[in-house]
């Protein structure tokens, strides 16, 4: 870093990505480090994971952080102090994007333009018509400016791909402006191929820096990590957005932030019984309690899985979780044989480029559990082994239900996606190999011939 900005001196900030792995036991960065690299200039380092960063005090000073800066959601997003100062050192969204992303709105809508047409150009290649956008916490406002854009591709007939998205709130304390943004953001931006219904909730954030909400402590630390939420708070939620029509996706880490969730649906069907309809979704799902397993299916509870992680090395996560549990991750093919809702994801930010929205990455994974010389991933993605348990593999079938209909369902728009049927849309794709039969190492490099979107071809 430090020869970089040697290099290249004057600029405004200097961005870097590290991964918090490659740090020594109990090292740390902090802002005094960074200041001696970049003291007359900005400098930010995105932790690999994407739930934390690293800045100096330049930065910390641009948006008034301080000791006595109170933390955005305690305990879950916040700034990380040593003896009550403030390291540089800022865990997960609420905290973290506003800074990260402090200059996206001085942005052109001809720049917004241009990096959604490379998205939308990708999506096309490997045939991608329909998505979840799950949204971007802390920054509601370029969020919104995000859809104005897509809203303009719709009405020129630019956008040949169908989004499903969504307005983020951090903490029970949003709740009630989240839920009037979200209605009119379900308004203003509806059009042909963008629709606006979901609430978004970070519930909890990652093992790795020990912000995702576990059920058992962490073993390092005998902490437990919180949640956005509690299951009363979560209730009262869903009973207002049952009453509007709305519906809810939730980002689970850990195992109680699913919990919660679980727990807070079934207070809520129990009351309402056949007048509730809010479609709940918990997103990735790395580790589950035992006792939860078979509650997804019995509570209607959609449980969406991001399975090019799927191969992920357990080991560093050991000390922090413990070999037991590290290796009971990513129990998707348990939950699906219960008879509950499967579906998958890419959750990814483009730090490289779209490796990984790859669809097809994620069914290879997902039928493997494993990253080989033949998958088409990054390189230092290969892992030696599959990641257990073994018989969490998920077979070909599963994963296409999981990527087309499952996914329509959980998006309530399965009278017009997901399968081909007379009336549909017509989204469909062509391939020259036949997926059912196509060997699961290497199915990463699979692409369909043809793409066709509401019965147009696209590609």
């Amino acid at each position: 870093m430090a020869n970089y900005i040697a290099k290249h001196p004057g600029e405004k900030r200097y961005r870097f990505l590290f991964d918090r792995k490659y740090l020594y036991e109990g090292e740390e960065v902090t802002k005094e480090d960074l200041d001696a690299l970049c003291p007359d200039g900005e400098l930010q380092i995105q932790e690999a994971e994407g739930h934390s960063i690293w800045v100096n005090s330049k930065i910390l000073e641009r948006h008034g952080i301080t000791d006595d800066t109170p933390d955005p959601v305690p305990g879950l997003s916040y700034y990380v102090r040593k003896d009550g100062h403030i390291t540089g050192n800022v865990f997960e969204g609420s905290a973290e994007i506003p800074i990260v992303l402090d200059s996206a709105m001085d942005l052109t809508d001809e720049q917004i333009d241009a990096a959604l047409q490379r998205w939308i150009d990708y999506s096309v290649s490997v045939g991608v018509g329909c998505v979840f956008d799950s949204g971007i916490p802390g920054y509601p406002e370029f969020h919104e400016r995000v859809y104005k854009r897509l809203l303009d591709l719709d009405l020129q007939g630019k956008l040949p791909v169908y989004i499903d998205g969504c307005y983020v709130i951090a903490a029970h304390w949003e709740a009630e402006e989240g839920l009037r943004e979200l209605k009119r953001f379900r308004q203003e931006y509806n059009s042909d191929h963008l629709k606006i219904h979901t609430m978004k909730i970070f519930m909890d954030g990652t093992q790795t820096i020990h912000t995702a909400a576990q059920v058992t402590p962490y073993q390092d630390t005998g902490t437990t990590g919180v949640t956005a939420f509690n299951k009363d708070e979560l209730a009262d939620l869903l009973f207002k957005l049952n009453e509007a029509g709305l519906d809810l996706h939730l980002h689970c880490g850990g195992e109680a932030a699913s919990r919660v969730a679980l727990d807070a649906v079934e207070m809520v069907k129990k009351e309402l019984g056949d007048a509730y309809r809010v479609k709940v979704t918990c997103a990735h799902l790395i580790t589950q309690h035992d006792a939860d397993l078979d509650r997804f299916a019995k509570l209607g509870v959609f449980a969406n899985y991001t399975p090019q992680w799927h191969a992920d090395n357990p080991e560093p996560l050991m000390p922090l979780l413990g070999k037991e549990r590290a290796l009971k991750m990513y129990r998707c093919k348990t939950v699906w044989d219960t008879g509950a809702l499967v579906t998958w994801s890419s959750d990814t930010i483009a730090f490289l480029d779209f490796t990984s929205w790859n669809p097809y990455l994620g069914m290879e994974v997902g039928m493997t559990r494993q990253n080989t010389k033949k998958t088409k991933n990054y390189a230092f993605k290969i892992t030696p082994a599959v990641l257990a348990p073994l018989n969490e593999r998920m077979n070909i079938e599963e994963m296409l239900l999981g990527y087309t209909i499952n996914g329509a369902v959980q998006l309530g728009i399965e009278d017009r996606k997901g399968s081909i049927e007379a009336g549909k849309d017509a989204d469909f794709l062509v391939f020259e190999n036949d997926l059912l039969t196509a060997e699961h190492e290497g199915f990463s490099h699979n692409l369909p011939q043809d793409v066709y979107f509401c019965g147009k071809k696209v590609n």
